[in-house]
């Protein structure tokens, strides 16, 4: 509502002034003002991004920080009110998880219905923003959850219908993101949906290559102080918007122009004054707004704005799909419903570059009224997440989560296994012996422990090798060769080692490359412990009770 106020102020200025002026300053004092919010108020956890809750589902067992349920209310508003070219969605989608999250911990609640309550909250803010409870629903499914049984439907509907329904009640008919008079399916345009998808697809691989490419300049690149980067991503935006005026904000009211058949619209207050121009004109410059928005958003959210990719993804599937539609239109190849196309496309790069099919679908045909486009939001959807599934095995949101390996929300075992810590599989309650000790100073030693393995050290305290009792235990009892044998001698060694910053699959895949039941532990090359398979499996045992009590 904040977001939709400003914005109007600023098409009032434009009826004023002939063009948005204040495109110049607006976007650069929001992000500094973010910014300023997050550092001083929120010491510096804005939480952004649906990838944050991913994080807090496998490494925090599904819970999300207090500040989660305000912050990224109030980072996104200030971001996008001021024309951040970013979107409202991811921010709430984080924060209905964050709420429904903290709710289960105030009530005690378990594992399961805490995870559980986590994607309801979610499913609400997606629902309420488009007005549409089954996208709000497939959006938990396919983004935050895993693993999802027939009973984990209801209580989403149930959230996602409370959400739509209060947005109904609360908002303004303006505000929500409908669409009418589309054009019935024609089968003969079955070739260029097929054809769309594909460029959807690509255009979605771009999209997050391009997104890599400017985060990492941003974040490792340019070594500056936050208040530098938001001052230089600030006056690339203010240029950009002030360029192109639809990538002011999340660019709604341009998506609506062109999906409604009003594309005249996004040419109001061009600083190039193109209204009349005819529609080449118009196709170049939604051309290049469709390849511009990528920059625009990844450089509001890289320099320290707040907002999601969900929005702009909409965005660039609507300029894409217009541009296609017309150019084949102009080119007097056949005559395509250009409504249809614009919509279609807006699933189709939502499907590539969130790796939400579903979602996109059943998005568009909600806010749509009816499911006239079903056929060709599914041949659009799904050629376009193939494509860009081919080249991008993951989404945006979960890679950097995978490269790292913090994340494994396609396989379920992996997710249980990216819960285990290290400190809790390493034993550190082990029995010492040094290399000169003799024989019945061993013996002793054994006797006192419960263990089965045995810590050999020099004088030095330096980590010579270990003492396994079962492979011992003949030499130990023989009375002749206790005096002809040392401790040196039995001391057994291994050149697989774990490390404290290993990750639990690669301390798997080294406990089954050796053959071993034990392997010692090292931080910073000190000894510290043992890993045992044993409670690497106790470990795994109990995580699992866990995800399903």
């Amino acid at each position: 509502m904040v977001v939709h106020k400003i914005h109007l102020l600023i098409d009032h200025q434009l009826e004023v002034f002939n063009y948005p002026y204040l495109n110049l300053f607006l976007p650069l004092i929001g992000i500094l003002l973010t910014v300023w919010v997050v550092k001083v108020f929120l010491h510096g956890r804005d939480g952004k991004g649906v990838g944050n809750i991913l994080l807090d589902i496998s490494q925090r067992s599904g819970v999300a920080p207090r500040s989660k349920m305000y912050s990224q209310m109030i980072a996104s508003a200030l971001t996008v009110g001021f024309g951040g070219s970013a979107g409202l969605e991811g921010p709430i989608a984080v924060t209905g998880a964050a709420i429904g999250s903290n709710f289960a911990r105030t009530y005690r609640l378990s594992y399961r219905e805490r995870i559980l309550l986590l994607g309801c909250g979610s499913a609400a803010g997606i629902a309420a923003v488009f007005n549409a409870p089954i996208t709000g629903v497939m959006f938990a499914i396919e983004v935050i959850l895993v693993g999802v049984v027939f009973s984990d439907f209801i209580p989403l509907i149930i959230s996602a219908v409370c959400g739509a329904l209060l947005s109904k009640i609360i908002l303004d008919d303006t505000i929500l993101f409908d669409f009418k008079g589309m054009q019935k399916f024609n089968h003969h345009n079955v070739p260029y949906y097929l054809l769309l998808g594909i460029i959807c697809g690509l255009i979605s691989v771009y999209y997050a290559r391009t997104t890599h490419k400017i985060e990492h300049f941003f974040h490792h690149q340019l070594q500056w102080n936050n208040y530098s980067k938001a001052v230089f991503g600030g006056v690339i935006l203010a240029i950009l918007c002030f360029l192109f005026p639809p990538l002011f904000g999340e660019g709604y009211s341009s998506v609506k122009s062109l999906a409604s058949g009003y594309p005249q619209e996004v040419l109001r207050g061009s600083l190039f004054n193109l209204q009349g121009y005819g529609d080449w004109v118009l196709i170049i410059f939604v051309g290049l707004i469709c390849f511009m928005k990528v920059f625009a958003t990844t450089i509001t959210l890289a320099s320290g704005g707040s907002g999601g990719n969900f929005a702009p993804a909409l965005f660039t599937g609507a300029f894409l799909g217009f541009c296609f539609s017309m150019l084949v239109n102009k080119l007097n190849f056949i005559q395509l419903p250009v409504n249809n196309f614009t919509l279609v496309a807006m699933c189709g790069i939502l499907s590539g570059v969130m790796y939400a099919p579903l979602t996109g679908i059943f998005l568009i045909a909600e806010i749509t009224g009816g499911y006239e486009l079903m056929i060709p939001l599914m041949l659009v959807s799904t050629s376009s997440y193939a494509i860009a599934k081919i080249f991008e095995p993951y989404s945006m949101d979960k890679k950097y989560l995978v490269e790292g390996k913090k994340v494994f929300t396609e396989d379920y075992d992996r997710n249980i296994l990216s819960m285990i810590k290290f400190h809790e599989i390493v034993d550190t309650g082990y029995e010492v012996i040094y290399t000169d000790s003799t024989l019945p100073e061993l013996l002793n030693v054994i006797r006192q422990s419960t263990k089965n393995i045995i810590v050999c050290k020099d004088r030095q305290e330096k980590y010579q090798g270990f003492i396994i009792f079962d492979k011992v235990r003949k030499v130990l009892l023989d009375p002749e060769l206790q005096q002809k044998l040392t401790v040196k001698e039995l001391i057994s060694k291994t050149k697989y080692q774990v490390n404290v910053d290993d990750e639990i699959d690669t301390i798997i895949a080294k406990f089954e490359e050796a053959d071993l039941w034990y392997m010692p532990a090292f931080e910073n090359g000190n000894f510290v412990g043992f890993i045992s398979k044993t409670r690497l499996l106790s470990a795994y045992r109990n995580k699992l009770k866990l995800t399903i009590s």
